[in-house]
């Protein structure tokens, strides 16, 4: 009983994340989604692009689970908005400290498998976390595409900016990137954001 008593504090802790508000909008642009809504799309997306991938071998179960697990300690740490360089410096510390408080709460075995997952994620050195990272980067690149830069221009940000952060989709989705790139040329062309 100890074990899944520990398990339902879990569930309860992470259930938080439906509370953690980031700052891209929901397609039909009426408010910005939530870290939940964020973990469930990105975990469908790898699905729906797993021909996409560049290591065709991939260990899909696990790239799930890190895009499941891989915002959980924003639970305690909150969300960084990808452009805000303040938040950035302090980032990693705040999460290291939520990974420990939050998968701390798990029995041991699933605390280890969970926070390695995370710290896999966090490196970015396997073949699953880096198509796990390309897809957790493409998904913010095309909500903000499809809502005609409504992110983009509430929080100033520019074109080069956005080029610097798509890095990590080249590095897990050569084919993604190069969408990418194609969407962002529009996204300037059209006025969504600016060169």
């Amino acid at each position: 009983m100890e074990k899944l008593s520990k398990q339902f504090e879990f569930l309860k802790e992470i259930e938080k994340l439906k509370t953690v508000i980031r700052r891209t909008f929901i397609l039909d642009e009426s408010r910005c989604e939530n870290d939940a809504e964020h973990s469930w799309q990105v975990a469908v997306m790898a699905l729906i692009f797993s021909e996409y991938a560049d290591t065709q071998q991939l260990d899909m179960l696990k790239v799930l689970k890190i895009l499941l697990f891989h915002d959980a300690v924003e639970v305690y740490a909150g969300d960084t908005y990808l452009y805000d360089a303040v938040a950035a410096e302090t980032q990693s510390q705040r999460e290291i400290e939520a990974a420990g408080k939050l998968f701390g709460l798990l029995p041991d075995s699933q605390q280890r498998e969970f926070r390695e997952l995370w710290e896999e994620y966090e490196e970015g050195k396997t073949a699953e976390a880096k198509y796990a990272r390309a897809i957790d980067r493409f998904q913010p690149f095309w909500h903000n595409y499809m809502t005609r830069g409504k992110a983009w221009q509430k929080h100033g940000v520019h074109a080069s900016q956005v080029r610097k952060m798509m890095e990590k989709i080249e590095a897990g989705s050569g084919f993604l990137f190069s969408h990418a790139e194609s969407l962002l040329a529009d996204a300037v062309k059209k006025g969504y954001l600016p060169e």
